[in-house]
């Protein structure tokens, strides 16, 4: 009886390793540090005069890109000041199982509905991130915060965005609408790593450049805070004795501007 081989041939060593993915990774992060510091120092900056004006820092992905906004806000040893804008915000809770469904980030008419679910106010700044930028949800984000005069901050994938087409009925893409835009060093695809015998790609990678720009900027907001003399409201982790007294009164300053899950008491 024939017996199925593995693929590429009984006992072949496919060139993949948990090794191969943690090198390639560190080229990338590397390339990013290189390439990218001054566009992140850039937008501490503009992102710290949103602050230091009285406004909030809005943060917009969908899909994976969520996990930036995720690793900026209501995160211990992050800024209080920081909101995380979702596509669930604009959908009826008994409908969140139609998150699953991709046309909802290609629809341009849910930035509208995701801006209305919050308090924007006219000081406030915004950093939207997708690894395509493409997409007519994000798309649409960004020009209407542009139409209402807000600061941008764009992160997203200069290679993957420039070799695909707008899914926007104006044909733009994201990159196009930012006062600063960070380009998070990953590959078309986003996945890393080329396997013999593979057709696909495997291991993505902009979540973890995400998460250090996204560190970056909060380092970087946080020294320019300093440099202009004032005190950065910074969150203690909620698991340290004294955590969710320091972060109410913190809060308490953002009442209705940020979504926060109190503590029960």
């Amino acid at each position: 009886m024939a017996t199925s081989e593995p693929h590429g041939g009984a006992g072949a060593a496919p060139n993949l390793s948990a090794r191969r993915f943690f090198e390639e990774a560190h080229l990338v992060l590397k390339r990013l540090e290189e390439t990218q510091l001054g566009a992140i120092e850039e937008a501490g900056r503009l992102l710290a005069r949103a602050i230091l004006e009285g406004g909030v820092i809005q943060v917009f992905g969908s899909g994976h890109s969520a996990a930036f906004a995720m690793e900026m806000a209501n995160r211990a040893g992050g800024l209080v000041p920081v909101n995380s804008l979702r596509l669930e915000d604009a959908i009826p809770p008994d409908r969140l199982g139609t998150l699953r469904d991709p046309s909802l980030e290609r629809d341009p008419a849910m930035a509208a509905k995701v801006l209305a679910a919050h308090g924007i106010e006219p000081a406030d700044a915004f950093i939207i991130v997708s690894n395509s930028g493409r997409n007519g949800a994000v798309v649409e984000l960004a020009a209407e915060v542009k139409r209402r005069g807000h600061r941008l901050v764009v992160v997203t994938s200069l290679d993957h965005t420039r070799r695909v087409t707008s899914r926007h009925p104006s044909g733009k893409k994201l990159y196009e609408f930012g006062d600063v835009v960070i380009d998070n060093c990953g590959p078309y695809g986003d996945a890393l790593l080329a396997v013999d015998g593979l057709r696909a790609r495997v291991c993505s990678i902009s979540s973890i450049t995400g998460a250090f720009i996204a560190q970056g900027l909060t380092a970087a907001i946080t020294a320019e805070m300093l440099r202009q003399g004032e005190e950065p409201p910074i969150l203690l982790s909620a698991n340290v004795d004294g955590g969710d007294e320091h972060n109410a009164r913190l809060f308490e300053k953002y009442q209705g501007r940020i979504v926060y899950a109190a503590p029960k008491r």
